[in-house]
């Protein structure tokens, strides 16, 4: 009875602790999408990197005005189709019609394919992802992989109706006050290639949210390019033709306007690579679903000590992970991850993720009730539930 009660207030809880609102820029065919920014926190994964090994454009740009470099970067500029299924494929009525449109960035050609990177929430649930190019051509599109903490893509297409793939610059050169351009479908793929300039309004921010994988801290570029719902997946370039970022968020609050936010290239590249390379971004996993200390009710917490400020209560367990093997049980509480007090389930993830690779072992700190003990365990490798 107990289990089943705080399974179902983990439930709300988890869909129902939002904060400042943010927008991602993919458009629904009825709603914008909309997504909040939690009240935990939690950081990135990657390290930065200027490396563009294997990323590889065909053409560089040499132009010499403003529009010789849009017009240049928009030939690699493509929108992107999400069609979900619609009715009851047990009534056999059900049919694949679009969901919702992005943008993406083509950024590698192979041979015949042409890769293109785009936000994972844009894609996210596809039936089938469609490609439309510069030129209107439309291509069916295979995704490769994708990662909903770093929201990021890979698609792969056909190059047939490909020449242009953008080239990466280094994002880590960024200075407040340097112009950009943001090119995408901003509203639905009728305004395709839509150009907005701005400058860097900062090279370097951090911002909550809340994605199916759980609450992240995306590192981000901050520009107030017009950045809306469809630039999701499209490009912020540099004024010498380059993809410094990929656009994938904006404030959307009244009475706020100019607050955009992108994916550093130095972040994407590795990013990119490993997706392609293993169609996901592998993180250390220790087999829990977790909810904030904070949001859980009295009754469940109130043996706990009075000097535990913060935490994680356990609320299930996959019997076969490193915390199912150590004996860690629902409604248990973690308070600290090798001697680092956490505070939320951000706060894991954040040191999970950045501080400890898969293999490592971690002494947590668990409290049942008001004992107090060390669990130690190894990371594994497989995708995490927490």
């Amino acid at each position: 009875m107990e289990n089943s009660f705080i399974k179902r207030f983990i439930s709300t809880v988890g869909a129902g602790v939002l904060g400042s609102a943010l927008t991602l820029g993919v458009v629904a065919n009825t709603d914008l999408l909309q997504a909040k920014m939690p009240q935990e926190k939690t950081a990135a994964v990657t390290e930065n990197s200027s490396t563009t090994t294997n990323i590889i454009p065909t053409s560089t740009y040499s132009g010499s005005t403003l529009s010789d470099m849009v017009e240049y970067a928009s030939k690699g500029i493509v929108g992107v189709s999400n069609f979900k299924t619609n009715g009851n494929r047990f009534a056999g009525n059900s049919e694949l019609s679009e969901f919702g449109t992005g943008s993406g960035v083509i950024y590698k050609i192979d041979g015949n394919d042409a890769y293109v990177v785009t936000n994972n929430h844009v894609i996210e649930g596809a039936g089938k992802i469609e490609v439309t190019l510069e030129g209107g051509e439309k291509e069916t599109a295979e995704l490769i992989g994708s990662d909903a903490l770093t929201d990021l893509a890979v698609l792969k297409i056909s190059a047939s109706n490909v020449d242009t793939a953008l080239e990466f610059g280094d994002s880590g050169k960024l200075r407040a006050g340097d112009t950009v351009v943001a090119i995408g479908n901003p509203l639905s793929l009728d305004f395709s290639g839509t150009v907005t300039q701005g400058i860097i309004s900062a090279p370097s921010r951090s911002i909550e949210v809340k994605t199916t994988a759980g609450n992240w801290e995306m590192d981000v570029i901050q520009t107030d390019a017009a950045i809306n719902p469809g630039n999701s997946g499209g490009a912020l370039i540099s004024a010498d033709g380059k993809v410094i970022g990929i656009n994938s968020l904006k404030i959307a609050e009244s009475g706020v306007e100019g607050l955009g936010f992108a994916i550093p290239s130095n972040d994407v590249v590795p990013l990119l690579e490993e997706i392609t390379k293993n169609g996901k971004i592998e993180r250390p996993y220790i087999g829990i679903s977790l909810a904030d200390l904070a949001n859980v009710p009295y009754m469940y917490v109130q043996n706990i000590p009075q000097e535990v400020k913060g935490g994680v209560m356990i609320t299930s367990v996959d019997p076969t992970s490193a915390a199912g093997k150590a004996g860690l049980k629902e409604q248990d509480v973690i308070t600290a991850i090798n001697g680092t007090d956490i505070m939320n389930s951000m706060e894991l993830r954040k040191f999970l993720y950045s501080e400890l690779s898969i293999g490592d072992k971690a002494q947590l700190t668990v409290y049942t009730g008001a004992e107090k003990r060390t669990v130690e365990l190894t990371l594994t490798g497989k995708t995490p539930i927490e």
